[in-house]
Order: structure tokens, then sequence, then C-alpha cells
């Protein structure tokens, strides 16, 4: 496990923000909507905190899954409060998703969480595809995420204009450039969106403006699928629900999106 958790960062952010000439009022914002994540990647000699494809690890009686098996998280071995969300203390989350573009919307059968000691084995099921290739996750660590630039930018002022998706633009620059190097993730909890054409926290806010607790939707998972998985030429898969839906455990009302 590699703890990079820096709490200097934003300090640091802030420095070269004022060295920059960025409006101190945006830097502050920009702050605000960073929110923690929790990140895999494969290889490592650290706890097997998560693992990704081959076949998933399922009690006897429980149903078979809609759609292939993507990857599983040991909740009891993560960061107290490390990915900001409502997590279970223990068990497995389990995570599906089919490799398709039309993986869209409220999908019952995504997550499932399979409570600590609970007898499981391993189950081939048939779902139209492969397993994908197996992959022990023992490179973890956790941070702070940074909103996407358009995204921040139609949150922070309305019909943002070129100047301001500029400074957007800007506000990331001097993120990253105090960030350091990080390793390139496969799996992560928590954070923002990877945005590849359409931001999907946005989408699901959007889908229902009138709705009290529109803005209690939160990122669940990202899936960064690799080149092995050839029906997505390295797609993006998100798994989003609300957070009092996830703190209740009511993962079948999560919704899915992919993107490639």
């Amino acid at each position: 496990m590699i703890d990079v958790w820096n709490t200097d960062r934003v300090n640091r952010f802030r420095a070269e923000a004022t060295s920059r000439g960025l409006p101190a009022d945006d830097v502050e914002e920009w702050v605000r909507r960073t929110v923690p994540g929790v990140y895999w990647t494969q290889g490592g000699d650290g706890p097997l905190s998560a693992r990704l494809g081959g076949d998933p690890l399922l009690p006897a009686g429980a149903p078979d899954p809609s759609f292939p098996f993507v990857a599983s998280v040991d909740c009891a071995l993560l960061p107290t409060g490390a990915a900001g969300l409502p997590l279970p203390s223990d068990g497995r989350l389990l995570f599906f998703a089919e490799p398709d573009l039309g993986f869209e919307g409220q999908v019952p059968d995504a997550v499932r969480h399979i409570p600590a000691g609970t007898p499981t084995a391993a189950r081939r099921t048939d779902t139209g595809y492969e397993p994908f290739p197996a992959q022990d996750l023992r490179t973890m660590w956790h941070h702070l995420s940074p909103p996407d630039p358009e995204s921040f930018a139609e949150a922070r002022w309305d019909d943002p204009d070129d100047e301001q998706y500029a400074l957007a633009e800007e506000l990331e620059s001097a993120w990253t450039h105090v960030g350091g190097s990080w390793p390139l993730w496969t799996f992560a909890l928590g954070g923002h969106p990877v945005v590849v054409h359409d931001d999907p926290l946005s989408l699901v806010r959007d889908a229902e403006p009138e709705a009290e607790d529109a803005d209690n939707w939160v990122l669940l998972a990202t899936w960064r699928c690799g080149q092995e998985v050839r029906e997505l030429d390295l797609g993006v898969v998100s798994w989003l629900i609300r957070r009092r839906d996830l703190a209740s455990l009511r993962l079948d009302r999560v919704h899915a999106h992919v993107a490639m």
C-alpha cells in the first residue's frame, strides 16, 4: 500500500495559484469542490484490498449476476473516511458491468454487498461475455480528487464564457503542477468522475433538477477498462448512487454510465 495522502497539497495549490494571479475566490471554490478518493492499480506487495476480473465470489444462495464481474473491494481494508463515502465498514462490495454503451441508467444488479463472514465460492456465470482478465490490486493510495474543469466552470458560473472556461483550465493546471507523480490507476472509489464526453455525475443530477436531493448524488466507483477489454476501446465505467441510498445499502438504486 502507498500512503500518499498529502495534507500540504491544498496549501501548495493556493501558493501556485497566487503566483499565477488567479482570483482568490475561484481558488477557494476549487478547493471546496475537491473530494477524496481511493485508487488502485495492479502489482505491489500490499494487502489484497481489491481484485479485478475473474469469477465473482458469491454466496451459495445468491442469484446469478446479470452482468460480467468487474471488481471486488474489501471494505475492512479501506482507510477510514478515505473515499469520503458512507461505505460499509466490513464485507465486500462487488461491481458488475456490461462493456457496452447501452449500459446506462438505473441498474439494480450492478453492485452487491457481501457481509463479512459469509461463505462464498467462485461462480462462473453465463452473461454473454468471457470473464475479464483477473488482476490482484495490491497498490492502493488515497488523495483529493479535483473537479473536471468544464464541469467546474458550468457549476461555478451561469452560462460561462470562454474566459471562465480558460480560468477553470488554469486552476486545474495549478492543481496538477503541485501534485507530484501518481501511478495510472485502474479502479477507484469516490473521487470525481473521469469525463470522456459528458460528466456522468452532472447527467444524473440534471435529470431531476427539481428534486430536493439532486445534489445527494455521488460517484461510487470508476473502472478504467484496459486494452484487454475488447468491447470498449479504453472505456470508462462509472457507478453512481445517492449518498443516503449508499448509507442504507440500497444498492438496487445504483446508476451506471459507460463512455469510450
